[in-house]
């Protein structure tokens, strides 16, 4: 059974930092597309940060809101992908989902197979 579990969320105040933590267990995900969304009170989960595996090197790609602010990095060794989010600003206040595929690839669309069950990211002003 595949399991992603997120960790690392809480409450932080503006221009601080938080480190997301997605431990996937039950497969290797070293070949595959992993991504974090997000989903705020109100709208529509969105892509937030994508990483993957490709014949040319690993790829990566970033909603433009968290471009220069936001890392994902992943651990192939320990089938983890973290997500650093630095000068957080209020509205990134959201309930933040790690994503896993099947394949290499990193759609921003909810293309995803396997998802985290969320973890919740408070940014006071």
């Amino acid at each position: 059974q595949v399991q992603l579990v997120e960790s690392g969320g809480g409450l932080v105040q503006a221009g601080e930092s938080l480190r997301l933590s997605c431990a996937a267990s039950g497969r290797s995900f070293s070949k595959s597309g992993m991504a974090w969304f997000r989903q705020a009170p109100g709208k529509e989960r969105e892509f937030v940060a994508g990483t993957s595996w490709t014949w040319t090197g690993t790829i990566t790609d970033y909603l433009d809101a968290v471009k220069g602010r936001f890392n994902i990095s992943r651990d192939d060794a320990k089938n983890t992908v973290d997500l650093q989010m630095n000068s957080l600003k209020p509205e990134d206040t959201a309930v933040y989902f790690c994503a896993g595929r099947l394949q290499s690839g990193i759609p921003r669309s909810e293309d995803y197979r396997w998802w985290g069950q969320g973890i919740q990211v408070t940014v006071s002003a």
